[in-house]
């Protein structure tokens, strides 16, 4: 794609990295073939090939109006388009200085603007949102039908978290909305390593990852949250305590991996975040290594029929595919088959609150699939996308560890 950049982008950072990518799109639209909202709504704007020539129109020094900021907020940032792209186009990078730069010169009014702010203040503090959560528990059976679907009535106790025994130890992250919607994930990837032989601890003072903040475009105050969360890890990877860092959360996972190139014009943070996302695994990626280590599935317990959703933080973020699956048909359960599994099921972080009738037709989209193959459980791969899903079905949806580890507690 031919580029002319305008004098106020073209010799900066962002300006070279778009220019870059923009280079590099071949306008063949294999992407809309692909794209959630393209699929949905038909309108080529809404596709990534469409808002790339958005994207390019304002870098080129053209002024935005609201329509143009409306098609950038409508993409989920799934990166399916990326996973389709025979060019490479890394439209991930190219939507985030988009939207920084629309953001800038078109502004919104005060009640979305406001509900952006909050929702940028209270979702990366862990313990305020654990109690507003409890709060909206207790007066669920009072609230309209769209935000009791988000609230979910129960939470599972997490039970026992081994103590550290092992030579071998990973660190993990307790994020932003797990400890309060399923406290049970990251105990049952303890029990779960535990018993391959690894110890999984996490860090006190450890916060988001920052891709909350960052994906509401206040992309500094993102960044700042990366490298708090940089500095509350660095003592244990510097004195080598931990080999790796296990992500249990996909959406966390993918943020990490891409830590050097959110801080790349950082001198004091580039080196480290570079530690960082060359340490980062996926939960799936550090069992499926671990494998033959697990015992056989117990003889005499019933195989259950499961719909693996896989988020598209795994699939296409991380390019994780297979790894979870494979550990659940080990471990005794029949995987049945999830039509365009590609495809978001339209949570996105906080896309299903800002976006909700899309993400309420994607969410139902994807759980038609879902449910085509008359499954017992859904499993998934990030919390998002559970409590998404669990919203809006009276089949289980549940992190794919815990299904492991109640395999491998059931009695032999």
């Amino acid at each position: 794609m031919q580029t002319r950049l305008a004098d106020f982008i073209r010799d900066t950072a962002d300006g070279r990295e778009a220019d870059r990518i923009l280079r590099k799109c071949v306008h063949c639209g294999f992407c809309n073939a692909t794209c959630p909202t393209y699929q949905l709504l038909g309108d080529e704007l809404d596709g990534p090939r469409g808002r790339i020539y958005l994207i390019k129109h304002v870098l080129e020094g053209n002024v935005p109006g609201a329509s143009t900021r409306t098609h950038l907020d409508r993409c989920l940032t799934c990166r399916s388009c990326e996973s389709t792209c025979p060019s490479g186009v890394q439209y991930g990078r190219l939507v985030d200085i988009g939207r920084r730069l629309v953001e800038q010169r078109v502004p919104r009014g005060s009640i979305a603007g406001l509900l952006r702010a909050v929702l940028a203040f209270v979702l990366p503090r862990s313990g305020l949102f654990s109690f507003l959560l409890g709060l909206g528990r207790f007066f669920r059976p009072l609230l309209p039908a769209e935000l009791k679907e988000k609230i979910p009535p129960r939470v599972a106790a997490p039970g026992d978290w081994p103590a550290p025994r092992h030579d071998r130890r990973m660190l993990t992250l307790a994020g932003c909305v797990q400890p309060a919607i399923a406290p049970v994930i990251n105990a049952a990837a303890a029990r779960v390593l535990d018993r391959v032989g690894i110890s999984l601890v996490e860090a006190p003072g450890a916060g988001c990852c920052g891709a909350v903040r960052f994906h509401l475009n206040f992309q500094e105050a993102g960044r700042d949250d990366k490298r708090a969360l940089i500095e509350a890890w660095w003592p244990m990877i510097e004195r080598g305590e931990i080999e790796a860092i296990v992500m249990t959360a996909s959406g966390c996972g993918s943020t990490l991996r891409e830590y050097p190139h959110f801080l790349a014009d950082d001198p004091a943070y580039v080196k480290k975040a570079e530690r960082i996302a060359s340490m980062t695994r996926d939960l799936a990626e550090v069992m499926l290594a671990e494998a033959d280590r697990l015992p056989p599935p117990a003889a005499g317990v019933p195989a259950r029929r499961v719909a693996f959703q896989s988020p598209c933080s795994l699939q296409h973020g991380q390019q994780v595919r297979g790894a979870a699956e494979s550990l659940l048909a080990r471990a005794g359960f029949e995987l049945v088959a999830v039509p365009d599994g590609h495809l978001c099921c339209g949570s996105a972080g906080t896309y299903s609150i800002l976006q909700p009738e899309l993400s309420r037709r994607l969410r139902d989209n994807k759980l038609a699939a879902l449910h085509s193959g008359e499954p017992d459980t859904v499993a998934t791969a990030n919390i998002g996308c559970l409590a998404h899903l669990a919203g809006a079905t009276q089949t289980p949806v549940r992190h794919w560890i815990e299904l492991l580890d109640e395999r491998l507690a059931s009695p032999k």
